[in-house]
């Protein structure tokens, strides 16, 4: 019972974007705070046992708006599709992202990805079709293998580049049941970034049972998506130029290469 209460007092620490900075914010500054959602996925944006933000996107996102634009900030954390559905019900402002077409009906972005996420093959140790796997270096290749790949709701990338293919697709609403569902072969094939499967796959023990392959199958670029009728969309006007800056000043490949 403790122990619930704890991860409740957590969570709602985190949904407030809590810190001792934000706390002392004056009342009017409060007002204008983005709503920022997430779902928890280390090393992107996750809240440790102390309520304290951490993660690749997090800090990127912190030190563009918050620190270079004066941007207060608030980060919620949900399962991946209520962020959107939150964002486009006007109960957030802001979600990190794919701008697929469904999304551009309620959000606006800037024109260029302040990250590329390098995407990689996974399956289960000793599958049967294992070699053919190896083999594999197009999605074009999964969909003639006939193989099933496991991902999870709300995934754009993946509808957009994996399911239009007419790839057979399993769906699970938690991203670490992405890996459970692998362990477990109910399905083929996991494409995601090795370090951003690292910490789920350790943490889950499945250290020895699930192979990264090694292809990389694609990128995924990932944009600040604004709700269209925000009041903050105004900071899209200089986000490119704020990732640019942090891109020549050596602070992005510094903030990438801590959790590497």
């Amino acid at each position: 019972m403790y122990n619930k209460a704890l991860l409740l007092l957590l969570i709602f620490m985190c949904g407030l974007g809590y810190s001792t900075e934000a706390t002392s914010e004056p009342a009017a500054a409060q007002k204008d705070i983005l709503r920022l959602v997430y779902p928890t996925f280390p090393p992107f944006h996750w809240c440790d046992a102390d309520g304290i933000m951490h993660g690749i996107f997090y800090e990127i996102i912190t030190e563009a708006l918050e620190r270079r634009l004066g941007q207060p900030l608030s980060w919620m954390p949900y399962p991946w599709a209520r962020c959107q559905e939150n964002v486009e019900a006007d109960k957030a402002d802001a979600l990190l992202t794919v701008p697929t077409e469904d999304r551009k009906r309620y959000t606006v972005s800037h024109k260029f990805p302040f990250f590329e996420k390098p995407l990689h093959l996974f399956t289960y140790a000793g599958h049967p079709r294992f070699n053919e796997i190896k083999r594999i270096r197009t999605l074009a290749d999964i969909k003639e293998l006939n193989l099933v790949v496991i991902t999870y709701s709300g995934n754009g990338w993946h509808n957009i580049q994996v399911r239009s293919l007419g790839i057979t697709t399993h769906e699970t609403s938690y991203l670490e049941n992405v890996w459970i569902m692998l362990e477990q072969h109910r399905g083929d094939l996991v494409i995601e970034w090795p370090v951003g499967a690292k910490p789920d796959i350790t943490r889950l023990g499945f250290e020895d049972t699930l192979v990264d392959i090694g292809i990389e199958i694609g990128k995924m670029p990932f944009f600040l998506l604004i709700r269209k009728n925000s009041s903050h969309t105004h900071l899209l006007n200089s986000f490119d130029e704020i990732i640019a800056d942090m891109t020549r000043d050596g602070t992005l490949a510094t903030i990438i290469k801590k959790y590497e």
